[in-house]
C-alpha cells in the first residue's frame, strides 16, 4: 500500500499543498544513486566524500534506499565486446497464435538473449542478442520462425542505457 503526505509551506499569505510519495527521494539520494551507478564498488568513505556527509550517515541512506526497494541490487556491468560479442542486435519477436509460451521459453533458453521485455503491441517480445559476428544471426533466430515473426535490427550505438527516470 503506499502512503501518501501532504507538505504544507506558508508563501506569501498563501498556502502551498505538495503531494509526496513514500518513494520520493531528495537530492542527496540522487547523489548517492548517480555515484553507485558509476561505481558500486565504492566503500561507504568514498561515497560520503562524493556526497559531502560522514560514512555512517551514508551507509544508512543507502540502507534505508535499499530497504524502500529503490537499490534492489548492486550488479556486474559486463562489456559484451570484451568477450567477443562485437555486436548487438534487437530482435522483435510475434509469436504465432498458440506459442506464445514456447517462444518465451526459447528465448530464456537461449543464453545469447541478454535481455528481453514482454511489451504490447504488434511484437510480444523485444529482446537483445550478442552476436560474435553477423554470421550467427540467422543459426539463431532460424528456430524461431516456425512459431513466430521476427523484425532485427543491428545496434549501432546506445547513446543511453540504463539511466535512472529524473523525478
Amino acid at each position: 500500500m503506499r502512503y501518501f503526505y501532504l507538505l504544507f509551506s506558508f508563501y506569501k499569505d498563501f498556502y502551498k499543498i505538495a503531494v509526496v510519495s513514500e518513494n520520493a527521494i531528495d537530492e542527496t539520494d540522487r547523489h548517492i544513486l548517480m555515484h553507485l551507478r558509476t561505481n558500486g564498488r565504492l566503500s561507504m568513505s568514498e561515497l560520503a566524500k562524493l556526497v559531502g556527509m560522514s560514512a555512517p550517515s551514508v551507509k544508512d541512506r543507502v540502507r534505508r534506499l535499499e530497504d524502500r526497494g529503490i537499490i534492489r541490487k548492486f550488479t556486474v556491468d559486463i562489456d559484451t565486446k570484451a568477450l567477443g560479442y562485437s555486436l548487438e542486435a534487437i530482435v522483435r519477436i510475434k509469436p504465432r497464435p498458440g506459442n506464445l509460451h514456447r517462444v518465451e521459453k526459447m528465448i530464456i533458453d537461449e543464453p545469447r538473449f541478454t535481455s528481453c521485455d514482454k511489451v504490447t503491441g504488434d511484437d510480444c517480445f523485444i529482446s537483445r542478442l550478442a552476436l560474435k559476428s553477423i554470421d550467427e544471426l540467422d543459426k539463431l533466430l532460424d528456430p524461431f520462425h516456425e512459431k513466430a515473426e521476427t523484425n532485427t535490427s543491428i545496434v549501432k550505438s546506445s547513446p543511453v542505457r540504463n539511466r535512472p527516470p529524473a523525478s
